[in-house]
């Protein structure tokens, strides 16, 4: 099964993609971000997002797709990017026929750690760890991603 993780953001939208056969298999594919021009207007940049998320879709060829759920914290106007952003990876995914599921942050944590409030530095040394890459996958987004497709495999495999 190809697992194409989403970390959704408007600057940055982390994607992850994993193939796995059973719960102790997985390999990272592929793995990296689809960016934005940070003064553009927003309309433009969800047409970047949705753009970039499209040849992320069609390259990768994933047969799900793992998408962190929406957790709003104190910045709304934050939250409200991000919205828009999942938006886009759920339009996707539908137009490419290819069924979501969906994780919050803190189910992506415990899945991988054991405990819902791990930090960052510990989430990416098991994403290191489950996928047995030499290094923690870099940036952030992607690492996040790769989480969020590692969870998928463990929930349903």
């Amino acid at each position: 099964m190809r697992v194409l993780g989403i970390d959704p953001g408007i600057g940055i939208c982390g994607f992850g993609l994993i193939e796995t056969t059973s719960r102790a298999d997985a390999k990272a594919v592929d793995f990296g971000v689809v960016t934005t021009k940070i003064r553009a207007p927003l309309p433009s940049r969800l047409l970047e997002l949705y753009d970039g998320l499209t040849e992320v879709f069609e390259s990768c060829r994933p047969d799900v797709v793992s998408v962190e759920k929406l957790f709003f914290s104190k910045n709304i106007t934050t939250g409200i990017a991000v919205a828009e952003a999942r938006g886009i990876v759920l339009l996707v995914a539908e137009q490419h026929k290819i069924p979501v599921f969906e994780y919050t942050p803190n189910e992506i944590k415990k899945t991988l750690t054991g405990y819902g409030s791990a930090g960052k530095p510990q989430m990416e040394e098991m994403v290191r760890m489950h996928l047995g890459l030499e290094k923690k996958p870099k940036p952030d987004d992607a690492a996040d991603a790769l989480a969020a497709a590692i969870t998928h495999s463990l929930i349903k495999l």
